[in-house]
C-alpha cells in the first residue's frame, strides 16, 4: 500500500508495482480521489483505491488491513494537513493488527513531527536519506548527529525509537534495529535515479512479511526485519547496477524495475544457475 496526492503519482507506482515484481500476490495502492486514475493508467496490475481525502478514509483503509501483509507509507504522501491526520489513523489501526510498516519520504517527515507515532513499533522499518536522518534524529535525539560514525548514530536513533529498525541510505547503507548494525555495500550503479527509494521501500514490503514469517531461526538469529532491509538495500543496488550496464546515463527507475526479478534470482536464488547465488556484500556489526 502506498499513500500519496496528485502531484507525485510516479512514486507510489514505482513502490507498489516494485512490491508485484518482487513477488506479493497483490498491491494496492490507497490514494485521493483525483490521483487514482492516474495512477490506474500506469499499470492494469495496481489495485487503486481513491479514498485517502475522503472524510472516512481510515474506516475505508482499516475494512482491507485484514487482507494486507505489510505496509509502504510516504511515496508521494505529501504534507497536506488533512491527508496526514488520516494517515495517522492508518497507521495506528495498522499497529493493533500488528501489520509491517515500511515508513519512506513524507512518511519519515510526519514521523519526524511525532516521534510518537510509531515508538517502540518493532515492526516498523524507517528508510531515510541523509537530510531525512537527520531530521529525525534531530526530533527524537535533539541532535541531528551529522559527521558522527555513521554506524553508531544509526544505532542510537533505533535505540532511541525503541528498536524501531532504521535503514540509513547513502553511498553505504547502514541498518539498525537497536541491536545490530549492518552495512551494506553492493555494487550499485555510477548513477542514482530519482524514484529509486520508492523501489526499496516496495521490496522492502514483502522482503519484510517473508522474514517475518521466516522467523529469526532462519535469519541466522539476527532480526527479521534487519535481514529483510539488506536485502532490499541489496537488490536495489543490483538492479541500479543491472540497469546501467545496459543504458548507462540514461538509465531510470522504471529500467531498474525491469531488472528486479533477474536481480533476484541472481542474488538470492541459489538454484538460478552458474551465475546465480550471488551473495549481496556488506559488514555485520555487533
Amino acid at each position: 500500500m502506498s499513500s500519496q496526492t496528485s502531484r507525485y503519482t510516479g512514486a507510489p507506482y514505482f513502490a507498489a508495482i516494485s512490491a508485484l515484481k518482487v513477488g506479493a500476490d497483490l498491491s494496492h495502492v490507497f490514494s485521493t480521489q483525483d490521483a487514482a486514475p492516474v495512477i490506474k493508467s500506469y499499470s492494469p496490475e495496481l489495485i487503486v483505491h481513491p479514498v485517502l481525502d475522503s472524510p472516512s478514509a481510515v474506516q475505508d483503509v482499516e475494512k482491507w488491513l485484514p487482507r494486507l501483509h505489510a505496509l509502504v507509507v510516504g511515496p508521494g504522501l505529501g504534507r497536506d494537513d488533512a491527508l496526514l491526520e488520516n494517515v495517522k489513523g492508518i497507521l495506528e489501526a495498522s499497529k493493533a493488527r500488528g501489520i509491517p510498516i515500511v515508513i519512506d519520504a513524507d512518511g519519515l517527515w510526519l514521523v519526524a513531527q511525532q516521534p510518537a507515532l510509531i515508538q517502540g513499533y518493532q515492526k516498523a522499518v524507517l528508510t531515510p536519506n541523509h537530510m531525512e536522518f537527520s531530521r529525525l534524529a534531530e526530533a527524537v535525539l535533539g541532535d541531528p548527529l551529522d559527521g558522527r560514525d555513521r554506524c553508531r548514530a544509526v544505532l542510537s536513533l533505533s535505540r532511541a525509537l525503541g528498536n524501531v529498525t532504521v535503514v540509513q541510505k547513502g553511498e553505504q547503507d547502514v541498518i539498525s534495529d537497536g541491536e545490530q548494525v549492518l552495512t551494506c555495500s553492493q555494487e550499485g550503479s555510477g548513477r542514482r535515479c530519482g524514484g529509486q527509494g520508492d523501489l526499496l521501500s516496495g521490496s522492502l514490503g514483502i522482503l519484510a512479511h517473508w522474514a517475518l514469517l521466516a522467523g529469526p531461526e532462519k535469519t541466522n538469529g539476527s532480526g527479521p526485519l534487519l535481514v529483510a532491509a539488506f536485502g532490499a538495500c541489496a537488490l536495489t543496488r543490483q538492479c541500479a547496477r543491472q540497469a546501467f550496464q545496459k543504458h548507462g546515463r540514461a538509465t531510470t527507475t522504471t529500467d531498474m524495475i525491469t531488472e528486479l526479478g533477474p536481480a533476484f534470482s541472481r542474488l538470492f536464488e541459489t538454484s538460478a544457475g552458474a551465475d546465480g547465488g550471488v551473495a549481496p556484500t556488506g559488514e555485520l556489526r555487533l
